[in-house]
C-alpha cells in the first residue's frame, strides 16, 4: 500500500493550495494512506478534511526537530511530496527514512538528501495550486481539477449561525466579509481605500440588506474609530472572536462573499465555496494568475497593465496599484 505524505509548512493560503492534490491523490490511489505535514498554526486549515488519514504538525522550533522526525517515521510513509522548498522538512523526510521523496527546484539540501525534484516554470506564471499538482502528477495523478476544499463541521456551522444572531444580523441578510489585512505578504489596498469601499457599500441601494464583517486582526485603531464613528449597525468588527483560525473559517463559511487582497482568508473563502473578490498587483509573483482565488465563484481583479506601466517600478518592486482597481470594480461583483 502506498503511504503518501504531502508537505507544506508555510502560510494559511499556501496550505489551501495543497487541498486539490490531497483530493486527487485519494481519487487516484483510493486505498493509499494519505498524510500531511504543516506547521502548528496552519494545520487547522486541514481539520475535517475527509481525504486525510493523518495530520502531522511541526512548530518549526529548533527543539522539536527530532520529535517531528519521529512522528513522521511512525507512519511508515513510502512517498513524500514537498511542494515548496523547505530545508528543515527536507532533512526531516530523509531522516524519517521515507524511500521516495520528491521536491521542488535544485537546492543543495535536496542534493545532499538524494531527493528527486521537479522544476517550477515561472514564465509565464502558473497558479500556485498548479505547481503543487505538478508533484501529484509526477506520481500518477492525471486530473486538471484545481478546486480547493476547506471543511467545517456541523457544530462549527451552528456556532457561526448563532454568532451572527448574537450580532443582530437577520437570517435573510447577505453577509460580506471585508478582510483589509494581508500580513505584509502581498501588495494591498490602503486602509483608506477599504474605508471608501465600506461607505460605498452602505450607500448602495442594491446592497442595503448587506451586513459587513470585519476580520483583519491587524486593522489599525484609527480605522476602527472611523468605522465606529459611522454609527451604522450593519458593520460588525468580529476580530475579537476570530483569532483562532477555526473560528475565522467558521465565520467565513456562514457568509455569502469575501473581499481581500492576496491573503489566506481569500483562499479559505474559495475553499469554502463562497463568492470571493480578490485584488492583485500585476507583478508575476503576486498576480491573480499565480495567486488568484479558485473555483466557480471567484473573481480576481488585477491592476490594468497600462496603469502599472505608468505608476509601478519593477526594479524596486514599487507597487502603486491603489488606483488601478477602483471601489466600483469591486462593488459590481458584490451586487450579484
Amino acid at each position: 500500500m502506498r503511504r503518501f505524505l504531502v508537505v507544506r509548512t508555510d502560510r494559511v493560503g499556501d496550505v489551501v493550495m495543497i487541498t486539490p492534490m490531497l483530493r486527487e491523490l485519494k481519487k487516484r490511489f483510493p486505498d493509499a494512506y494519505l498524510g500531511a505535514l504543516t506547521n502548528d498554526r496552519t494545520a487547522p486549515v486541514l481539520h475535517h478534511n475527509p481525504h486525510l488519514d493523518a495530520l502531522i504538525t511541526d512548530d518549526l522550533d529548533q527543539g522539536s526537530f527530532w520529535k517531528t522526525v519521529q512522528a513522521i517515521r511512525s507512519h511508515r510513509f513510502t512517498d513524500a511530496l514537498m511542494v515548496w522548498p523547505a530545508k528543515r522538512a527536507a532533512y526531516q523526510l530523509f531522516l524519517a527514512g521515507i524511500p521516495r521523496r520528491l521536491g521542488v527546484g535544485h537546492k543543495l539540501y535536496e542534493v545532499i538528501t538524494f531527493m528527486r525534484t521537479v522544476t517550477r516554470d515561472y514564465d509565464p506564471p502558473q497558479h500556485e495550486a498548479q505547481y503543487c499538482m505538478k508533484l501529484a502528477r509526477a506520481v500518477g495523478v492525471t486530473t486538471d481539477d484545481l478546486t480547493p476544499e476547506v471543511y467545517v463541521s456541523p457544530q462549527e456551522r451552528e456556532w457561526a449561525r448563532a454568532h451572527l444572531r448574537r450580532l443582530g444580523i437577520p437570517e435573510a441578510s447577505r453577509v460580506i466579509v471585508v478582510h483589509s489585512g494581508s500580513g505584509n505578504t502581498a501588495p494591498n489596498w490602503s486602509e483608506e481605500r477599504y474605508f471608501r469601499l465600506l461607505t460605498a457599500m452602505l450607500e448602495k441601494d442594491t446592497l442595503r440588506r448587506v451586513h459587513v464583517l470585519l476580520t483583519a486582526l491587524e486593522m489599525s485603531s484609527g480605522l476602527r474609530r472611523r468605522i465606529a464613528d459611522l454609527g451604522d449597525d450593519r458593520i460588525h468588527d468580529v476580530t475579537a472572536e476570530v483569532g483562532p483560525l477555526r473560528r475565522l473559517i467558521s465565520v467565513i463559511a456562514a457568509s455569502h462573499a469575501l473581499v481581500a487582497s492576496s491573503t489566506g482568508p481569500l483562499h479559505l473563502a474559495s475553499g469554502l465555496g463562497i463568492r470571493t473578490v480578490g485584488i492583485f498587483c500585476r507583478r508575476p509573483l503576486y498576480c491573480g494568475a499565480h495567486w488568484g482565488a479558485l473555483g466557480p465563484l471567484a473573481v480576481n481583479l488585477d491592476a490594468p497593465e497600462e496603469h502599472c506601466r505608468a505608476h509601478c517600478d519593477a526594479r524596486t518592486e514599487r507597487c502603486a496599484f491603489e488606483d488601478g482597481i477602483r471601489v466600483e470594480d469591486v462593488l459590481q461583483h458584490l451586487e450579484l
